[in-house]
């Protein structure tokens, strides 16, 4: 059974409505793969996180490192991953982190269980800390197979294909994309005569916005350049609202919104009633907390008060303490 070489599906060629359809099986990339990298036309894919959930089980019983890739803006609750691999802790497009957050400051924040050796940022968009990560591959890997985990979009098949291109003569042809799922199953690149990457599918993030609204608000809604902070002072009450996806209503506050600057952001001072047909979320906020609405980024709140929040009904958030 001859697997695509973009996104690791068995190909077939009966069924064009199914997953890893290709007009001819010699061809090397389902018919998938070769829209996504030539026309950028994405195309949706069914899988459910049950099957992808399987895979990371499968991963588990093995004792290989793993490289938990994790996208800035969508830092998942790392303790809910149920592996005991030895782990590096990759935060992912640092190209995207607005300049004025300090790394050092921001690792030292982030708190999980897991067996992590290492935590880095990296950006294999400019190649920043890329030969550090490489290093610290080798340093840790138990076998010649090492595994690359994450959530659907956070930079997974970028960085292998990156890595491949520095220090390998093999191709890097994993599909990619900056929309969700693009992998589908287990792809496996040689990079040396001892070392295997593996790529796998992202995980679903239950409630991540990107799963519930149409193909033109997840453009916007995914950055393709650095993020630059939008802070407001607020000194009365009044409303924010985001495109047609968030409603806040707030009061007396200073806010720090980390979100793509494709996303338009408005700002009203008297009453209305825009967006409040969304589920409404009454939140009380401590000193210093983001609000992090899941595949959207976050809201950086400076004082304790009590926020509403609208919200598509099935996208989900979660308060933490600040980051940055």
């Amino acid at each position: 059974m001859n697997r695509c070489l973009g996104c690791g599906i068995i190909m077939q060629d009966s069924n064009p409505s199914k997953e890893g359809y290709t007009r001819n099986l010699e061809n090397k990339f389902c018919e998938r793969c070769f829209r996504i990298k030539n026309y950028n036309d994405y195309i949706v894919s069914d899988k459910t996180n049950e099957e992808y959930l399987k895979k990371i089980d499968y991963i588990g019983k093995t004792n290989d490192l793993v490289l938990l890739t994790v996208d800035f803006l969508n830092i998942i609750e790392l303790d809910k991953i149920n592996i005991k691999n030895p782990v590096i802790l990759v935060f992912t497009k640092r190209d995207l982190l607005p300049r004025s957050v300090i790394e050092e400051k921001f690792l030292k924040k982030i708190k999980c269980k897991l067996n992590v050796k290492k935590i880095i940022f990296i950006s294999s968009k400019n190649n920043y800390h890329l030969d550090e990560l490489y290093y610290l591959i080798n340093k840790y890997k138990v076998s010649e197979n090492v595994y690359l985990i994450g959530l659907t979009n956070s930079g997974k098949s970028t960085l292998i294909n990156k890595i491949l291109k520095n220090y390998s003569e093999n191709e890097g042809n994993i599909t990619t994309s900056n929309m969700p799922s693009t992998t589908l199953d287990f792809i496996e690149k040689r990079v040396d005569d001892n070392l295997v990457l593996i790529d796998t599918p992202g995980l679903l993030d239950d409630g991540n916005i990107i799963f519930k609204t149409d193909k033109e608000n997840m453009k916007k809604i995914i950055p393709t350049k650095e993020i630059n902070p939008i802070i407001f002072q607020v000194k009365c009450a009044q409303t924010i609202l985001i495109e047609d996806i968030l409603r806040l209503d707030l009061d007396k506050n200073n806010i720090i919104i980390y979100m793509s600057n494709n996303l338009k952001i408005d700002r009203i001072y008297k009453e209305n009633d825009k967006l409040s047909n969304l589920k409404c979320h009454i939140i009380n906020i401590k000193d210093n907390e983001d609000l992090v609405i899941k595949g959207l980024g976050f809201i950086k709140f400076k004082y304790k008060c009590n926020i509403k929040l609208y919200l598509n009904k099935d996208v989900k958030y979660f308060i933490r303490n600040s980051l940055v």
